[in-house]
């Protein structure tokens, strides 16, 4: 009867373990990749949150329109896609003057989306957005 050799049977369970933990996060579950509605698909003129709500040196992701809003100084407001360009997850956080991913730790900068932390190969796009009576909307 043939049996697979020691060496065979180590390999194979290396591979499966490799497998496993290839995709591992920091400390937490892995976000689901964000949804694949069309790019765009936030509708223009869509009221995302008061001025008041994006804190000054962090900000807020609106999952469902796919936009993260920033306030890197008081009264400049940016937003940038909420999808990570590494692996298409959704970002989870804003802190620290970062953007983060829990994917796989890519951070963005606040203030341009530009890449602080890779594994991300390129920068968060920028998302237009009109400021106007205390409300930021989508442009």
């Amino acid at each position: 009867m043939d049996r697979p050799t020691r060496r065979a049977v180590l390999a194979g369970g290396a591979a499966a373990a490799a497998g496993v933990t290839g995709c591992s996060t920091y400390g937490e579950p892995e976000s689901a990749p964000a949804s694949s509605a069309p790019a765009g698909s936030a509708q223009a003129g869509v009221e995302l949150a008061k001025t008041s709500a994006i804190p000054v040196g962090g900000g807020v992701i609106f999952g469902d329109n796919q936009v993260v809003v920033t306030q890197p100084t008081a009264g400049t407001f940016k937003a940038f896609t909420s999808v990570c360009t590494h692996a298409g997850c959704q970002v989870a956080s804003v802190a620290d003057g970062t953007i983060n991913c829990n994917c796989h730790g890519s951070k963005f900068s606040i203030s341009d989306g530009s890449v602080v932390h890779d594994p991300a190969p390129k920068p968060l796009a920028a998302k237009q957005i009109t400021v106007s009576g205390g409300s930021i909307k989508l442009a």
